[in-house]
């Protein structure tokens, strides 16, 4: 008996030990689409990040789903309406997009309902052309009178829907009277089926007494769920994140990432890279879109790292030189910016030069690792 109690002590010991560690971000940076004059909500990635999809306001009137290409982290272009999905008659609504890493596309669209109730759609885009298209079916649905699926987000490897049930009636701000989200496994190209344990695994999201939860986006690994919550009889939305050890773990207790005095932040979704998450809120009176940048975690042990006078100049203007006892070894440089994210990384690095001519002003931590020591030393980049 007491050797049981203390297995018992040892694995929850050891689950904790190696449990997920919540993500960070760094400052709310504005996302800019050149060309656009009207509002952008509900932002996706493809998959290589070189396009970003997003959709008007969701007002139900003329709600439709448009596409940008990449010039930076922050900035896009318009190229114009996502072809093929998006209706042409009034009111209409074509909202919340969804791209796996094989180019099955999905969004929700309001087109003969309640006539019919399946109300997610998808196409698969094609080099030339596209196949695939029409509703999502799968018994993650509910018949019900005021019920929709009012999100839904596919899993990086198209395996996985994490879907939003939300009823609608005479309720505050016209929001839904309430909503719980699930995950639900692809059959095949038409049908994704609830998991079996879909409720706990979402135990401690679907807060559905206090909370409303919407817009869900999980990350590339499956370890991060990413969403949106309300307070019930409230008008101040909060982005959340929850997270868990193994794919096949539940949820854990969720933590905000976004809130007050930020007004109606909503929608989040992570670059396939984990380091950027991008949302809209409201700007005035119009919808925008912002990123921030991952927080990057270096788990360095105060005691294993020597610090400074391992490279020079300091300040540097184009070229970092770095001086090691072992110069003919090869080494691991890290370069972080001054919010944690990554900005060189080289796990053979042979020169004992770095370009940093592409790095913007500002202060820079390098780690190098060489033969089982660890070296740290902060810089400014001018």
């Amino acid at each position: 008996m007491k050797i049981k109690y203390l297995l018992v002590i040892f694995i929850c010991f050891v689950g904790k030990l190696f449990s997920q560690v919540p993500p960070t971000f760094g400052n709310e940076i504005p996302v800019t689409i050149n060309g656009l004059t009207f509002d952008a909500m509900e932002p996706a990635l493809s998959a290589d990040g070189n396009a970003l999809f997003f959709n008007s306001l969701n007002d139900g009137v003329a709600t439709s789903l448009y596409y940008a290409g990449k010039v930076n982290d922050s900035t896009f272009n318009l190229i114009g309406l996502v072809p093929i999905v998006n209706q042409t008659v009034t009111p209409r609504l074509d909202a919340v997009a969804s791209l796996d890493s094989l180019n099955n596309f999905y969004w929700v669209s309001a087109r003969d309902y309640p006539t019919n109730m399946d109300n997610l759609h998808r196409i698969r885009f094609l080099t030339t052309g596209y196949t695939n298209y029409g509703r999502v079916h799968g018994d993650f649905h509910i018949y019900l009178p005021g019920y929709i699926i009012m999100d839904a987000s596919t899993s990086f490897d198209g395996n996985l829907m994490i879907y939003c049930n939300a009823r609608f009636g005479v309720c505050l701000n016209n929001m839904p009277c309430e909503a719980s989200m699930g995950i639900a496994q692809k059959i095949n190209d038409s049908t994704f089926n609830k998991l079996p344990n879909t409720s706990v695994l979402m135990a401690a999201i679907n807060d559905t007494v206090n909370y409303i939860v919407y817009a869900p986006h999980l990350s590339k690994d499956g370890l991060e769920l990413y969403y949106t919550r309300l307070l019930k009889n409230g008008i101040q939305s909060e982005i959340m994140v929850s997270v868990r050890s193994t794919t096949n773990s539940v949820f854990g207790t969720p933590t905000v990432l976004v809130t007050a005095p930020a007004f109606l932040p909503e929608g989040p979704v992570l670059s396939s890279d984990m380091q950027k998450l991008y949302y809209h809120k409201k700007n005035v009176n119009v919808f925008k879109l912002f990123m921030r940048y991952r927080n990057t975690v270096t788990n360095l042990n105060d005691k294993d790292v020597i610090y400074g006078n391992v490279i020079f100049p300091n300040p540097v203007e184009s070229e970092l030189q770095i001086k090691l006892p072992l110069v003919v070894e090869s080494c691991k440089v890290e370069i972080y910016n001054s919010i944690g994210q990554i900005v060189f990384n080289a796990s053979e690095q042979q020169k004992q030069k770095i370009d940093v001519s592409f790095m913007c002003n500002g202060l820079y931590t390098i780690i190098i690792k060489q033969n089982n020591r660890i070296y740290k030393e902060k810089f400014i980049k001018k």
